[in-house]
C-alpha cells in the first residue's frame, strides 16, 4: 500500500488517492471548473502532506482537512491566525468554490449566505475585571 493510500484511506477518498492527495485534487478541481485558488500548499512530510491543504491569499488562509471516520472536508477560514468561519462539506467542488469566492473578495456574510454549511465564528467580548 502506498503512503498516500494508507494516509487517506482508499475506502473514503479513492479519488484523492488517485490524484496524490488533497492539495493536488483541489488544484485539479479548480482547473476543471476555472476557479482561481491561488497557491495551494500542503505540509512537506508526514500524513498531513496528503490530508491537509492551505490556500493563501492577501485576505487570509483557507485551511482544509479531511474527516477520518466519514468522508467530508473541514474548512477553516483564518485571518491573522484566527478562525473567522468554518464548515464541513462532502463535495470537493464546494471546497474550491468557497476558497475562490473568499479570494475574489466575498465577505463572511456573503460566504455564509452562498454556502449554508459555512458558519461565521461569533466573537464574544472579553470581560474586563
Amino acid at each position: 500500500m502506498s503512503d498516500v493510500s494508507s494516509a487517506l484511506g482508499v475506502r473514503l477518498y479513492p479519488d484523492l488517492v488517485e490524484r496524490g492527495g488533497l492539495a493536488p485534487a483541489l488544484v485539479e478541481t479548480a482547473a476543471r471548473y476555472q476557479l482561481d485558488l491561488g497557491q495551494v500548499t500542503a505540509p512537506d512530510n508526514g500524513r498531513a502532506r496528503f490530508t491537509c491543504a492551505e490556500l493563501g491569499s492577501e485576505r487570509g488562509v483557507v485551511c482544509v482537512g479531511l474527516g477520518s471516520q466519514a468522508r467530508y472536508f473541514m474548512i477553516d477560514l483564518r485571518v491573522s491566525g484566527e478562525v473567522q468561519a468554518r464548515g464541513d462539506v462532502t463535495d470537493l467542488l464546494q471546497v474550491a468554490q468557497v476558497a475562490a469566492a473568499w479570494r475574489a473578495g466575498a465577505t463572511l456574510a456573503d460566504l455564509t449566505a452562498q454556502f449554508p454549511f459555512m458558519e461565521e465564528m461569533k466573537r464574544r467580548p472579553v470581560a474586563h475585571a
